[in-house]
């Protein structure tokens, strides 16, 4: 059984920050990439960033040079953190790993966490 669990988001002001944290655990042999999606209100769920297990990291446009994604591989766990807040990135945040469990590698979500930016 796997377990996607996020934690961190929160109300924060216009030009805040926060960071999501989000952990795997579980019995699995591995974790390939891993991601933050989000879903704002009356919107379908989009990307916001991407991690692969060697490091290397994909952004959307809309939270490039203020959003940073990182991994601790040790601890199965993503980071996002999210400088300079702005209005519309209200939203429930979700995080994705994409995990190899016996003989399939397969992705799965977590709850959520809402992220409220207010002004």
């Amino acid at each position: 059984q796997v377990q996607i669990v996020e934690s961190g988001g929160g109300l924060v002001q216009h030009g805040g920050s926060l960071r999501l944290s989000c952990a795997a655990s579980g019995r699995f042999f591995s974790i390939r990439a891993m991601g933050w999606y989000r879903q704002g209100p009356g919107k379908q769920r989009e990307l916001v960033a991407t991690i692969t297990s060697s490091g290397s990291t994909n952004y959307s446009d809309s939270v490039k040079g203020r959003f940073t994604i990182s991994r601790d591989n040790a601890k199965n766990t993503v980071y996002l953190q999210m400088n300079s807040l702005k209005l519309e990135d209200t939203a429930a945040y979700y995080c994705n790993a994409n995990i190899v469990t016996s003989v399939v590698l397969r992705g799965y979500w977590g709850q959520g966490t809402q992220v409220t930016v207010s002004s």
